[in-house]
């Protein structure tokens, strides 16, 4: 569903309609402005109301629409924009003003200095996510590895954090993202603390370069086994590394699934989200990178060569607004339970968004590690 917006001649009681008062513009508006709001749509879908003051500005959207112009209400500092959403969806966002990039200056939820996260009202809730504000200093582990790479070449910092006390290995791959964007070390810590998830260890591994990284190659898995886990076993933080979840999303999705396949003494517990399973060694260098073979090389590793999977448990989701990645993912999660592997399947209320992949990251973590199924 593409997103519409209104001007302001069409629609006259666009704020009454989303329960705003005072006069747009002025200061009794501004002062109960919050937003984003929503109310129904004709199609079953939502009306979502956004708002921006002063410079003229468009919203841009994570993966989900092309960017959204914001329209001024008369000669007011008032922007807004009603923007057509479909059921169930969680998306990131941003207002692009001048040469500048912000936060909602009136969304609580944000993700990063610069962007914030709206939800439809039917939006599952995400339990365990605290709301963080766009000037919230997001908490880090005080275990800090400097990782000077053999194999990968370059240095990078690690961090890990005993969730619970620490327990079974949790390879949170893109690493950064789940430290400085979304703030999981917090959310792992209360799904523990609820009885959700056993104890963890959380190995938060940045990225350098994700496509050279991420690709179906060896390198980073010979890394991690030869040198990256042998630091985690001299941090002197407890860490389980016969038990390791490895947990990534899109490139990191599909470089999961490729160490369960290639690394299957090393990976045996995977949570993959929307991975990037259009993939082949040539892809990224068509003009369309999806339109290749179905599944791309993990689906055809699988057929060709037929690896017996009877250790392995893959949890796969995938955003349900992700149309384009559903064919690519669909194959790989029936060749998978085909080969013997424990396969859980699911779909999140978003795009291909770090933003509605959160609450399958502890959920599916939980369930490859044997945990009773939460929450779906």
């Amino acid at each position: 569903m593409r997103p519409v917006s209104g001007r302001a001649a069409d629609m006259e009681n666009v704020f009454v309609d989303f329960g705003m008062s005072g006069d747009p513009g002025s200061e009794e508006f501004w002062a109960a402005a919050g937003t984003p709001a929503s109310k129904p749509a004709d199609d079953g879908g939502w009306s979502t109301l956004f708002l921006w003051r002063g410079s003229p500005a468009s919203i841009e959207f994570e993966s989900w629409s092309d960017p959204v112009p914001m329209h001024r209400w008369g000669d007011t500092d008032c922007w807004y924009a009603e923007v057509r959403m479909p059921a169930r969806l969680r998306v990131t966002y941003q207002f692009l003003a001048g040469d500048a990039a912000y936060a909602d200056p009136f969304n609580p939820v944000g993700a990063g200095g610069d962007r914030s996260i709206a939800a439809t009202p039917d939006a599952p809730a995400q339990p365990h996510w605290p709301v963080v504000g766009p000037t919230d200093v997001l908490p880090v582990p005080d275990t800090r590895l400097r990782w000077s790479s053999e194999r990968l070449g370059g240095r990078r910092t690690v961090r890990v954090h005993p969730a619970g006390g620490g327990g079974p290995v949790v390879l949170l791959l893109d690493g950064d993202d789940w430290l400085y964007l979304h703030p999981a070390m917090t959310a792992f810590d209360s799904a523990v603390a609820s009885g959700e998830m056993p104890p963890v260890t959380l190995v938060f591994l940045p990225t350098r370069d994700r496509q050279a990284e991420f690709g179906c190659r060896p390198e980073l898995w010979e890394a991690v086994r030869d040198e990256l886990l042998p630091l985690v076993a001299e941090s002197g933080v407890r860490a389980d590394l016969d038990r390791l979840v490895v947990a990534g999303q899109s490139l990191g999705g599909l470089s999961a699934v490729y160490s369960a396949l290639e690394f299957p003494d090393l990976v045996s517990r995977v949570a993959c989200q929307s991975g990037s399973f259009w993939w082949t060694p040539d892809a990224m260098g068509l003009a369309d990178p999806l339109g290749g073979p179905l599944g791309g090389s993990i689906a055809a590793r699988l057929r060709d060569r037929g690896p017996e999977l009877s250790r392995l448990r893959v949890a796969f989701d995938v955003g349900e607004h992700e149309t384009r990645m559903l064919p690519h993912c669909e194959p790989v999660e029936a060749l998978a339970a085909q080969a013997g592997a424990a396969v859980r399947v699911s779909r999140s209320a978003s795009g291909h968004d770090r933003a509605g992949w959160r609450h399958a990251l502890l959920r599916d973590v939980a369930w490859a590690l044997g945990a009773p199924l939460g929450a779906r």
